[in-house]
């Protein structure tokens, strides 16, 4: 083997091998930071994708994929053809790359990277064969979450432009978005930018359910709790037939003051 790609970082190994690929992907066993890398890398690419068949372990794809980030934009490469996951019952030693011309071992050692690359014909052609059988034995990874794409345009047709801007620019301000005491998650995301553009709770509720993002009743949930912390406040709308619904606003002046690109730090802030 090669180590042509010593002391690279991750992204520019994955970006290396896009750029080169004449065929389909295989890339197996990768770390956590490799897939949040991967999708970063193939979200920006500039160039046609090869198509990527990751294998990766279950417990490491439920954990990337609770970023909403993350999550969207891989939703995104999967609608596009650019992305399919499935699970890894026993996982090689090292993560790999493989492509029809090169296979390449990722060894990490501190905070150094090294891409071992062997383009051995022979070598090649029995690793790719393999992990096609290994592919075709593995069981699909149920990712739950809508592409990011469909969630902005049904946002900007079902409750305003204004409020798909509000909804991309706080993205764009987090690293991630959990809700777990790192990032906000995207149905407070979603709540927030629907009492900043004064929307029914209805309208984004049935929006959030409709799109994939959670139900209803996780919106009401979570909506009562941020009335409960004084961050949104509701009041009553009549309507022709039935109960009166609810309009969402800002409700504390910290929140009214900021920017979109504060409004989700200030938010976190109160929140925790």
């Amino acid at each position: 083997m090669t180590s042509n790609l010593l002391n690279h970082q991750i992204d520019d190994i994955l970006e290396s091998v896009l750029e080169d690929a004449s065929g389909d992907i295989f890339m197996v066993n990768p770390s956590h930071d490799a897939i949040e890398e991967f999708v970063s890398v193939a979200t920006t690419f500039d160039g046609d994708l090869p198509a990527v068949q990751m294998l990766a372990d279950e417990r490491t794809l439920k954990d990337i994929m609770d970023d909403f980030i993350v999550a969207s934009n891989a939703a995104d490469l999967i609608s596009e053809g650019a992305l399919a996951l499935r699970t890894l019952e026993q996982a090689p030693e090292n993560s790999l790359l493989i492509t029809e011309d090169r296979v390449v071992a990722v060894v990490h050692a501190g905070d150094r990277v090294g891409g071992l690359v062997t383009d051995a014909e022979d070598f090649v052609a029995d690793t790719y064969a393999t992990y096609e059988d290994r592919w075709a034995d593995a069981s699909e990874f149920n990712l739950r979450t809508p592409p990011i794409t469909d969630v902005r345009e049904t946002l900007a047709d079902e409750i305003s432009p204004d409020a798909e801007g509000d909804f991309t620019a706080i993205l764009d301000s987090l690293e991630t978005a959990r809700g777990d005491g790192d990032g906000l998650d995207e149905v407070t995301i979603s709540l927030l930018v629907a009492a900043k553009n004064e929307a029914l709770l209805y309208d984004i509720s049935k929006w959030g359910e409709d799109v994939g993002i959670a139900s209803k009743a996780t919106f009401s949930r979570t909506k009562t709790k941020l009335e409960d912390m004084g961050l949104i406040d509701t009041e009553k709308v009549p309507i022709d037939v039935g109960r009166p619904r609810l309009r969402l606003k800002i409700g504390d002046d910290r929140l009214k003051e900021a920017d979109n690109g504060q409004l989700a730090t200030v938010a976190q802030s109160i929140l925790n």
